[in-house]
């Protein structure tokens, strides 16, 4: 009975060592995994630049559903708001999505095509995206082209389905058309890689009540002085999902030719969003036009406005045209720049180097300075007859203010998370920290076998009556 009782005791001493042990590598595992895997915080927001000093391709957003569009409306694939997908678009091709519109609901369909690094592109090549209705009628239209910095990058052009328009109103099947535009550009002495494709839908509800259905003619339309001081390193994400959280103040990062970097800006309610990016020297001799690009979109990926600028090796700065506080009733406006601003979120900023720069002035990197600024009082927003899809796209929440100051990810509904965001800890501290508690219960649980065997072999010692 002692030998079996010993025996017992080292069984269970040893499978809690073992399971004890099992957990500490999946938690381990599990932790590491978000330094490496897409979506993860420190993937999402850390250096875009390959190892080898190549541009990191697009980061697709995680969970993102691969669907083939179709050749003709009849056969094409559903599109669900708040839902990411992904396709590929052919030379000279044309594709159709399909999508099931309530009424009172405004759609919009962000297109971003992202053509291989080593494409060869004119500035004219690029995208259009249309919206039609069941009939063909056409709803809306816009296009995305490359420029003149002649670099292959992710382009994003806006398709969407607005109520309270003359054309493309009621409840039913409409039709995304994505077409490629390079007839005239590359690809025509020899077969054209596809290009990528990654589509966002969202979807606005109507007011709960009516409002103004002007745009606001007075607002404080004078470019700031531009922010001083000293810049902080913040490397910049892949793709939008991946883009780093950005908020007022001096930024800096390094670009090598043919890279591109996302960061996405919380713009509450009544706020003014302004934007400018230097590029630093450089030693060499020669003239890059369009060398830095610097493009806005809205929370729906829709343009704003963007600016490039020629490079000669000396230090220049690309600056936004001012923007209007963001408001519902801009959508009532003319001009991109004001019609764009039509709701609160994140407003993305993306940056490109033009890979044309490796030929005077070499591969770089080269440094880039954002200078952001965010003024103007915040309001409450309007109240929505129901909800968008996804529900928090034209939200900004204290969260998010935190990860714009901090540059890491708010963590969304995980303790965890949030505790290594809003606290500005380390993943590898939280990772000593649960060690070292699992270390000490694992070692107060062994004292307490060891007690509990020294009474088990005194009490077996002990006669019995």
């Amino acid at each position: 009975m002692r030998e079996r009782g010993r025996h017992t005791a080292w069984w269970r001493r040893h499978r809690r060592r073992a399971v004890t042990g099992a957990l500490r590598t999946a938690l381990l595992t599990g932790l590491c995994a978000l330094l490496v895997l897409p979506g993860g915080t420190a993937a999402a927001y850390g250096n875009a630049t390959a190892e080898n000093g190549s541009p990191q391709p697009y980061t697709f957003a995680p969970g993102a559903r691969t669907v083939a569009g179709a050749t003709e409306a009849a056969t094409a694939p559903r599109l669900d708001a708040g839902r990411t997908y992904r396709s590929t678009l052919p030379r000279n091709g044309t594709l159709y999505y399909r999508l099931e519109l309530e009424a009172g609901d405004t759609a919009y369909v962000p297109v971003t095509a992202v053509p291989p690094a080593n494409a060869t592109v004119s500035a004219t090549d690029g995208i259009s995206v249309s919206v039609q209705d069941a009939t063909g009628t056409p709803c809306s239209f816009a296009g995305a082209r490359f420029g003149a910095g002649l670099s292959p990058r992710p382009v994003t052009a806006l398709g969407q389905r607005e109520t309270g328009k003359a054309l493309c109103q009621g409840r039913g099947t409409y039709y995304v058309v994505v077409r490629r535009l390079d007839d005239q550009g590359s690809g025509t002495a020899a077969p054209a890689p596809r290009w990528d494709l990654e589509i966002a839908p969202v979807t606005e509800p109507r007011t709960a009540r009516a409002g103004a259905t002007s745009a606001p003619q007075a607002w404080d339309s004078a470019t700031p002085e531009p922010l001083t001081g000293e810049p902080r390193d913040r490397p910049g994400g892949a793709g939008f999902a991946s883009a780093s959280p950005l908020g007022q103040g001096v930024w800096q990062t390094s670009l090598v030719p043919g890279e591109t970097r996302f960061y996405k800006v919380p713009v509450d309610w009544g706020r003014q969003l302004h934007a400018s990016a230097d590029l630093g020297g450089a030693a060499g001799h020669g003239y890059v036009g369009g060398a830095l690009n610097l493009s806005l979109y809205n929370p729906v990926r829709g343009y704003v406005e963007d600016t490039a600028l020629g490079y000669t090796g000396t230090p220049k700065p690309a600056v936004l045209d001012p923007l209007p506080p963001v408001e519902y009733a801009n959508r009532y406006a003319v001009p991109a720049g004001v019609t764009s601003v039509r709701f609160a979120g994140d407003y993305y900023l993306v940056l490109h180097l033009s890979e044309q720069m490796a030929g005077p002035f070499g591969r770089g990197p080269f440094r880039v300075t954002l200078r952001v600024r965010v003024a103007g009082r915040a309001h409450a927003g309007p109240e929505y007859a129901g909800r968008p899809v996804p529900g928090e796209v034209f939200t900004v929440t204290e969260q998010d203010r935190d990860a714009a100051l901090t540059g890491t990810s708010a963590g969304g509904d995980d303790p965890l998370m949030r505790l290594v965001a809003i606290g500005g800890i380390g993943l590898g501290t939280v990772l000593l920290l649960v060690l070292a508690g699992w270390t000490v219960t694992a070692r107060r649980t062994q004292r307490a076998q060891g007690v509990q065997g020294v009474q088990t072999r005194v009490n077996a010692q002990k006669p019995t009556a």
